[in-house]
């Protein structure tokens, strides 16, 4: 086979450090916008970017070229140094040490965003604790929540 393809979507989610809810309204839609433009620079498609005080989601396809942890690890540092020259309030800014990344299929993109946009509704309920953990367990992960957390 002389080309190699593939379509490899996930659905990435990670915090603020300590969940502390400091990405407040007026700064996520550039925030937003700041990670999709990062993925997109990494060869990945991004097709939506969103979140709430303590937490973003992105749904993103896959490069050929790259592992979750190296796209990650790019949207994280490069986003922290952004956020940090956006406005003093934000000096100091870091993300989680951890993240979650979790596999979906073509056909469930359109929930994904649907999912994705209606964040800060899912959270008048949730918690981002309850909300990742549900996570974990619809996917089968094995965890010890002691570890969960930083």
């Amino acid at each position: 086979m002389p080309q190699s393809l593939s379509f490899l979507l996930i659905h990435v989610v990670f915090s603020t450090k300590d969940r502390a809810p400091i990405l407040g309204a007026t700064i996520r839609p550039a925030l937003h916008a700041y990670l999709a433009t990062v993925a997109r620079n990494t060869d990945c498609e991004c097709y939506r970017v969103g979140g709430v005080a303590d937490h973003v989601h992105l749904a993103v396809r896959f490069s050929r070229t790259i592992t979750a942890a190296d796209l990650v690890e790019e949207l994280k540092t490069s986003s922290s140094k952004w956020l940090e020259m956006q406005t003093p309030d934000l000096a100091g800014f870091s993300w989680q040490r951890g993240y979650g990344a979790f596999s979906v299929g073509p056909a469930n993109l359109d929930d994904l965003r649907r999912y994705i946009d209606n964040q800060e509704e899912h959270h008048r309920v949730h918690t981002f604790q309850e909300e990742y953990l549900a996570f974990l367990t619809k996917y089968g992960i094995q965890y010890e929540e002691r570890f969960v957390w930083d």
